[in-house]
């Protein structure tokens, strides 16, 4: 099991630098889905942790309020949580994902994405 959750977070690390380098390269959307996907999974290692199973979902905040996160971050992790499904389908938005994202969102994005990282660390025993 401490492998499993060493896997997932360690993806969950990489996702998140990925984020970064993104949106440095102005792709935006993407930079916004690897910020979605890092909190993810770095929630899923911890779950794995805490609970001894792998909860198969893609909503955050399911998985962050049954982890007890901090309330302030789980209002960041809901204005996260729609991310996964506006990044990947066109019918979504107005606008095709490359062109939907704000700077500003997306790097508040990333912010979200360390600071659940930063909490989720603390707890976990790799």
């Amino acid at each position: 099991m401490k492998e499993e959750i060493s896997n997932w977070w360690r993806q969950a690390l990489h996702d998140l630098k990925a984020a970064e380098y993104n949106f440095e390269g102005n792709l935006l959307d993407t930079a916004s889905f690897l910020s979605q996907q890092s909190v993810e999974k770095a929630l899923k290692a911890l779950y794995i942790q805490e609970k001894h199973l792998l909860k198969k979902t893609h909503s955050i905040s399911n998985l962050a309020k049954d982890l007890g996160l901090p309330s302030p971050l789980l209002v960041k992790i809901s204005e996260l949580e729609p991310v996964y499904q506006k990044t990947r389908y066109p019918d979504i938005a107005q606008k095709i994902p490359a062109e939907d994202f704000e700077k500003a969102d997306v790097e508040e994005f990333i912010n979200t994405a360390q600071e659940v990282i930063e909490w989720i660390e603390k707890k976990l025993k790799l």
